[in-house]
C-alpha cells in the first residue's frame, strides 16, 4: 500500500483556490453514501415497526438506547440530546477505519485532513456550549490566574484540536504503516494467515476503539465545559 495520498485531479472552485480530488475525499464520499443508504433504509423499516420489537427493530432500539445512555452516561443527562450527532460521529469514524479491510480502500482517518474537521467541529461545540452554559465564567477563564496568561489558556483550549486530530489520525495511519510493513516481510505462503489476524485488530478491533475513544474525548470535554448545568440568562 503507497502511504502517499493519491490525487485524481483537481478544480479551481474559486481565484487562487484549487481543490484536490485526493483518494481520502473519495473514499469519504463512498462511506457518506453507505451510510446515507443505511439510513434511508432504516427509516423506510420504520413503517414496520411495531410497538413489541422484535428481529432487526429489537437490534435498532438496543442500539439508540445503548448510545443514548452512553452519552447520558459520559456527558450528563442535560446533555444527551447531543448523542444524534455523536451517533453519526461515531458511525463515521468507525467505519471509516474498518473500510481498511476492503482491498485498495485507505481509511480515511489515516489522513489528517479528514480527522481535522472532526476535532475543529468537536472544538467549536465545547467553545459554543461552554459559552451558553457559562458565558462570564467561561470567558473569565481565559485569564486566570492572571490575565497575562491568556495566550496560554488560548493556546490550552486549540490544544484539543490537536489531541483529538492526530490521536485518531497517527493510531490509523500507524497501524495501516505496521500491516503494510508485515506484508513485506511476510513470505506469501503465509500472507492469508498472519496479515489477515493483524487486519482483524488493527482494521476492526482498534478501528471501533479508535472511532470510541475519539467520541468519548469529545463528550469529556464538552461536559467539562458546559458543566451541565442549566442555560444561563446573561
Amino acid at each position: 500500500m503507497d502511504f502517499n495520498v493519491a490525487v485524481y485531479g483537481t478544480v479551481e472552485i474559486l481565484p487562487n483556490v484549487t481543490l484536490y480530488l485526493t483518494e481520502t475525499l473519495r473514499n469519504t464520499w463512498i462511506i457518506i453514501g453507505l451510510l446515507t443508504l443505511f439510513a434511508i433504509f432504516v427509516r423506510i423499516k420504520l413503517n414496520s415497526f411495531t410497538e413489541v420489537p422484535r428481529g432487526f427493530q429489537n437490534f435498532i432500539e438496543l442500539a439508540i438506547d445503548a448510545f443514548n445512555n452512553f452519552v447520558r452516561g459520559t456527558a450528563g443527562k442535560e446533555l444527551t440530546y447531543l448523542g444524534g450527532w455523536f451517533f453519526a460521529v461515531f458511525m463515521f469514524v468507525a467505519v471509516s477505519n474498518i473500510i481498511g479491510l476492503v482491498p485498495g480502500m485507505r481509511p480515511p482517518t489515516a489522513d489528517w485532513t479528514a480527522t481535522l474537521p472532526l476535532a475543529v467541529v468537536s472544538f467549536l461545540m465545547i467553545q459554543g456550549l461552554a459559552f451558553y452554559y457559562h458565558p462570564k465564567d467561561h470567558a473569565k477563564g481565559f485569564f486566570e490566574p492572571i490575565f497575562i496568561f491568556f495566550p496560554l489558556n488560548v493556546l490550552g483550549e486549540i490544544a484539543k484540536i490537536v489531541s483529538l486530530s492526530f490521536r485518531l489520525f497517527g493510531n490509523v495511519l500507524g497501524g495501516m504503516i505496521l500491516l503494510t510493513l508485515i506484508y513485506a516481510m511476510t513470505p506469501a505462503l503465509v500472507q492469508f494467515i498472519v496479515p489477515v489476524v493483524l487486519h482483524a485488530y488493527f482494521d476492526f478491533a482498534s478501528g471501533l476503539l479508535q472511532a470510541y475513544v475519539f467520541v468519548v474525548l469529545s463528550l469529556a470535554f464538552i461536559s467539562a465545559a458546559a458543566n451541565a448545568g442549566e442555560p444561563s440568562e446573561a
